[in-house]
């Protein structure tokens, strides 16, 4: 019998379901990971086999096969240790498989058994949330995953923990959500001396969530009003918030599960390539103007929030 987690894999914005199937095969020792895995899931050999040592247990004398369903779709990142780890525990019978299928789990495992954040824990708390189930992820993410809604989120601090609260033996607390803090805006419109043509424009693109275009000689005041839009634009609504904060997550840049309220500003570099704004490639990433500014101006349809020096001259 096969022991079966669940987990996602991340193609941009969206988490697909990804079964992880571990089986102990009698034959000479060894260790497969099977199922379009990168570089990254290949070493989680190493990191699992270091962290159940690291709680005094060893791996038995046979052939582990890991098998990440469905085999066509590419398995990217470190969030594949715990599952991997928890479904080859659950096969050697430390754990019991049954008490693991309502849950998605993510989270990377240190070789001291500890569990590591990894990025992107909150599009798969909403992915738990969509089909039902609970989640597992690392302690530090607890607060991130537990805006995704009424769902059970087990957030532990290392794999030792997670056993016994499987066990019973000690139930860990469940997270509370990160409190959303405003950042401080750069320059304020107020302290712009002039310019009152470009002030009425910027006003005009912010209340009526427009594109904006600003041509002229360096200089001129074009990135100090460009700086100065997020301080006269409304703060995220919900929805929009928790856009925003998926985009942070799979980026790896939400910092201690706290979802912004906060309109997001950058300024790409006028040098800045095309596929490195707006993404793509093999397998989708998240370009650099995109993943910051996408809604800048307050609509997710809106792509207008590139810095104007791109298009300067």
């Amino acid at each position: 019998m096969a022991a079966i987690v669940a987990t996602v894999a991340y193609l941009g914005l969206e988490a697909r379901a990804v079964e992880v199937q571990v089986q102990l095969i009698p034959g000479l020792p060894a260790f497969n990971v099977v199922g379009l895995a990168d570089k990254a899931v290949g070493e989680s050999r190493e990191r699992v086999r270091g962290a159940i040592a690291g709680m005094g247990l060893s791996l038995p004398p046979k052939r582990i096969a890991v098998n990440l369903s469905p085999a066509d779709l590419p398995k990217e990142g470190s969030h594949f240790d715990l599952p991997i780890a928890l479904a080859l525990l659950a096969a050697m019978g430390v754990v019991d498989a049954e008490a693991l299928a309502d849950y998605v789990v993510v989270g990377e495992l240190g070789l001291d058994a500890r569990i590591t954040a990894s990025p992107g824990v909150l599009l798969a708390a909403l992915h738990a949330s969509e089909v039902g189930k609970g989640l597992v992820c690392p302690a530090a993410q607890g607060s991130e995953a537990a805006w995704a809604g009424e769902i059970e989120v087990i957030a532990a601090p290392d794999l030792l923990s997670l056993l016994n609260h499987f066990k019973g033996h000690g139930l860990l607390s469940p997270p509370t959500p990160g409190i959303a803090e405003y950042a401080d805006h750069g320059p304020d419109l107020r302290q712009v001396k002039g310019q009152e043509t470009a002030k009425r424009a910027l006003e005009i693109a912010a209340a009526g969530a427009h594109n904006l275009l600003m041509v002229g000689p360096p200089g001129s005041g074009k990135s100090l009003m460009a700086s100065c839009l997020p301080g006269i634009l409304p703060p995220l609504d919900p929805a929009e918030a928790l856009e925003v904060s998926m985009v942070q997550s799979v980026a790896g840049t939400l910092t201690g599960g706290r979802l912004t309220r906060t309109r997001p500003f950058r300024a790409p570099h006028h040098s800045a390539s095309m596929a490195a704004l707006t993404g793509g490639g093999v397998h989708p990433a998240l370009g650099f103007a995109l993943m910051h500014c996408r809604l800048q101006w307050g609509s997710s349809n809106c792509t207008g929030a590139i810095n104007h020096s791109i298009w300067e001259g």
